[in-house]
Protein backbone atom coordinates (compact mmCIF):
# COMPACT_ATOMS: atom_id res chain seq x y z
CA UNK A 1 0.00 0.00 0.00
CA UNK A 2 1.02 3.59 -0.67
CA UNK A 3 1.74 5.61 2.26
CA UNK A 4 1.37 9.76 2.66
CA UNK A 5 3.89 11.85 3.88
CA UNK A 6 2.65 14.51 6.78
CA UNK A 7 5.58 16.00 7.96
CA UNK A 8 8.10 13.83 9.89
CA UNK A 9 5.14 11.17 9.98
CA UNK A 10 3.70 8.57 7.33
CA UNK A 11 0.78 7.53 7.36
CA UNK A 12 -0.73 4.62 5.08
CA UNK A 13 -3.34 5.04 1.96
CA UNK A 14 -5.09 2.93 0.06
CA UNK A 15 -4.79 3.06 -3.59
CA UNK A 16 -7.07 5.84 -4.32
CA UNK A 17 -5.73 7.42 -1.52
CA UNK A 18 -7.97 6.59 1.31
CA UNK A 19 -6.58 6.70 4.76
CA UNK A 20 -6.09 3.25 6.06
CA UNK A 21 -6.82 3.32 9.72
CA UNK A 22 -9.06 6.11 11.07
CA UNK A 23 -6.86 6.77 13.96
CA UNK A 24 -4.22 7.75 12.20
CA UNK A 25 -6.17 11.36 11.34
CA UNK A 26 -4.79 14.83 12.97
CA UNK A 27 -4.51 17.89 11.20
CA UNK A 28 -1.56 17.60 9.69
CA UNK A 29 -2.46 14.84 7.87
CA UNK A 30 -5.85 16.62 6.67
CA UNK A 31 -3.68 18.93 5.53
CA UNK A 32 -1.74 16.37 3.16
CA UNK A 33 -4.56 14.74 2.30
CA UNK A 34 -5.89 18.22 1.31
CA UNK A 35 -2.90 18.54 -0.95
CA UNK A 36 -2.93 15.60 -2.78
CA UNK A 37 -7.04 16.49 -3.89
CA UNK A 38 -5.95 19.63 -4.83
CA UNK A 39 -7.61 22.06 -1.65
CA UNK A 40 -3.98 23.51 -0.20
CA UNK A 41 -4.83 26.97 -0.16
CA UNK A 42 -4.57 27.40 3.54
CA UNK A 43 -3.10 24.56 5.75
CA UNK A 44 -3.41 24.47 8.13
CA UNK A 45 -6.95 24.43 6.83
CA UNK A 46 -9.32 27.25 8.02
CA UNK A 47 -11.57 26.77 10.92
CA UNK A 48 -14.38 26.61 8.87
CA UNK A 49 -13.25 23.26 6.56
CA UNK A 50 -11.68 22.02 10.10
CA UNK A 51 -15.37 22.41 11.43
CA UNK A 52 -16.72 20.08 8.85
CA UNK A 53 -14.15 17.48 8.99
CA UNK A 54 -14.29 17.27 12.54
CA UNK A 55 -17.97 17.14 12.11
CA UNK A 56 -17.59 14.20 9.75
CA UNK A 57 -15.82 12.41 11.84
CA UNK A 58 -17.87 12.42 14.93
CA UNK A 59 -20.81 11.52 12.71
CA UNK A 60 -18.89 8.69 10.82
CA UNK A 61 -17.33 7.13 14.35
CA UNK A 62 -20.78 7.46 16.44
CA UNK A 63 -22.79 6.12 13.32
CA UNK A 64 -21.11 4.26 10.95
CA UNK A 65 -22.64 6.12 8.41
CA UNK A 66 -21.54 9.37 5.69
CA UNK A 67 -24.25 12.12 7.05
CA UNK A 68 -26.03 13.52 5.04
CA UNK A 69 -24.82 16.49 2.54
CA UNK A 70 -27.44 18.82 3.95
CA UNK A 71 -27.41 18.35 7.26
CA UNK A 72 -23.78 18.97 7.76
CA UNK A 73 -23.66 22.47 6.81
CA UNK A 74 -26.81 23.07 9.73
CA UNK A 75 -24.28 21.15 12.41
CA UNK A 76 -21.54 23.52 11.82
CA UNK A 77 -23.97 26.68 11.68
CA UNK A 78 -22.71 27.42 7.96
CA UNK A 79 -24.60 28.42 4.73
CA UNK A 80 -25.72 25.83 2.91
CA UNK A 81 -23.63 23.66 0.58
CA UNK A 82 -20.91 24.79 2.28
CA UNK A 83 -19.04 21.60 1.75
CA UNK A 84 -19.49 22.07 -2.16
CA UNK A 85 -18.02 25.84 -1.48
CA UNK A 86 -14.92 24.62 0.78
CA UNK A 87 -14.26 21.44 -1.17
CA UNK A 88 -15.59 21.23 -4.58
CA UNK A 89 -17.57 17.96 -3.31
CA UNK A 90 -18.42 15.79 0.01
CA UNK A 91 -16.27 12.81 -1.49
CA UNK A 92 -13.34 15.03 -1.33
CA UNK A 93 -14.44 15.93 2.19
CA UNK A 94 -14.73 12.85 3.60
CA UNK A 95 -11.36 11.55 2.07
CA UNK A 96 -9.57 14.76 3.48
CA UNK A 97 -11.48 13.53 6.88
CA UNK A 98 -9.96 10.41 6.74
CA UNK A 99 -13.09 8.34 6.31
CA UNK A 100 -13.16 4.92 4.45
CA UNK A 101 -14.07 5.22 0.54
CA UNK A 102 -17.85 5.72 0.40
CA UNK A 103 -20.43 2.80 -1.02
CA UNK A 104 -21.57 2.82 -4.64
CA UNK A 105 -24.89 4.04 -3.10
CA UNK A 106 -23.43 7.53 -2.22
CA UNK A 107 -21.37 8.32 -5.13
CA UNK A 108 -24.65 7.78 -6.74
CA UNK A 109 -26.20 10.36 -4.58
CA UNK A 110 -23.86 12.57 -4.61
CA UNK A 111 -23.52 13.18 -8.07
CA UNK A 112 -27.69 12.92 -8.69
CA UNK A 113 -26.70 16.50 -6.52
CA UNK A 114 -24.71 18.10 -9.29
Amino acid sequence: MPFLECGADRVEVDEEGYLVRFEDWNEKVACALAEREGISDQCPLTRERMDILIFLRNYYQRYNSFPMVRAVCRNVHQKENCEYELFIDPIKAWKIAGLPKPTTEVFAYIQHRF
